[in-house]
């Protein structure tokens, strides 16, 4: 069965004139990372909204159709108690910041405090986490005086405080440079080892085809390619719905001609070259 499931879910926003979300049937199964790409307006960020219990709870509008989280309705569930189960972060590090707190440390504990986690546990969870995101030399640290990359790890770290099932990261790259986006798909990668289900909304397409398991391409508000990462980032007809390629299909497609068994990553290219050539 899938955790979170949408039938025939439709949104359009209080003063806008047309759905900006139209008809669509999703699944997200547990323990996967799902890519979710689109150009911009295409309905992305509304449809991570959807997810969490945010639309049309606070947002209002006109919500037609299912959304049903470990199959019981969305609307269900307590906005408060959903949010420490689906854990979302924005694109934005700067806005994730509470502002009520000195450091680093403190920060991470902000939100175990607020749902009255045992301090014991609390200190121990913190540390615990000082350690999975690299950040014990930041723990004394105003979080306002971090970098872009070192906030985000510290945003995404707060989060995980609250051990959500669910974690949508609303481009979480955007603003970092190509170190720290190494590593927030590295924090990526761990928290599936965890077994925790990740939504990523991505344009860095070369980095979803290393870590992704499924990718979910959105046009129009419409759900125009859905499936495998390797199947959906190496056909070219992505390309005519918004959506990009990674720069090693592009190479194999374009350049060599190839049409089948194209390559995601690069090292799926080197193995395949070395077939070619062995």
């Amino acid at each position: 069965m899938s955790l979170i499931e949408l039938k025939k879910v439709t949104y359009q926003y209080p003063l806008d004139s047309e759905a900006i979300i139209k008809n669509i049937d999703l699944s997200i199964e547990k323990g996967k990372v799902y890519g979710l790409i689109g150009s911009n307006q295409a309905g992305k960020t509304t449809l991570c909204n959807i997810i969490r219990g945010f639309i049309p709870e606070m947002f209002l509008g006109e919500l037609a159709g299912t959304v049903t989280y470990k199959g019981k309705a969305i609307q269900q569930y307590n906005i408060g108690a959903l949010a420490a189960e689906i854990g979302y972060s924005s694109q934005n590090p700067f806005t994730q910041i509470s502002g009520v707190k000195d450091t680093v440390e403190e920060e991470i504990a902000y939100g175990m405090e607020n749902i009255g986690i045992a301090p014991e546990i609390m200190r121990k969870k913190v540390q615990e986490l000082l350690d999975l995101f690299k950040l014990h030399e930041l723990k004394d640290k105003n979080p306002f005086e971090l970098s872009g990359g070192q906030k985000q790890r510290v945003a995404l770290a707060s989060i995980v405080a609250l051990d959500p099932e669910v974690i949508i990261l609303d481009e979480p790259t955007s603003q970092l440079d190509p170190q720290s986006t190494e590593e927030v798909f590295e924090i990526i990668a761990m928290l599936k080892q965890q077994g925790k289900t990740i939504i990523v909304v991505e344009h860095k397409v070369d980095l979803l085809a290393e870590y992704c398991d499924e990718i979910i391409l959105l046009e129009n508000g419409q759900v125009v390619m859905n499936g495998p990462a390797h199947q959906v980032l190496s056909d070219p007809d992505i390309l005519n719905h918004g959506g990009a390629l990674p720069q090693v299909s592009l190479f194999f497609l374009q350049y060599l001609k190839q049409t089948t068994a194209v390559p995601i990553t690069m090292a799926e290219a080197i193995n395949r070259l070395k077939g070619d050539f062995a």
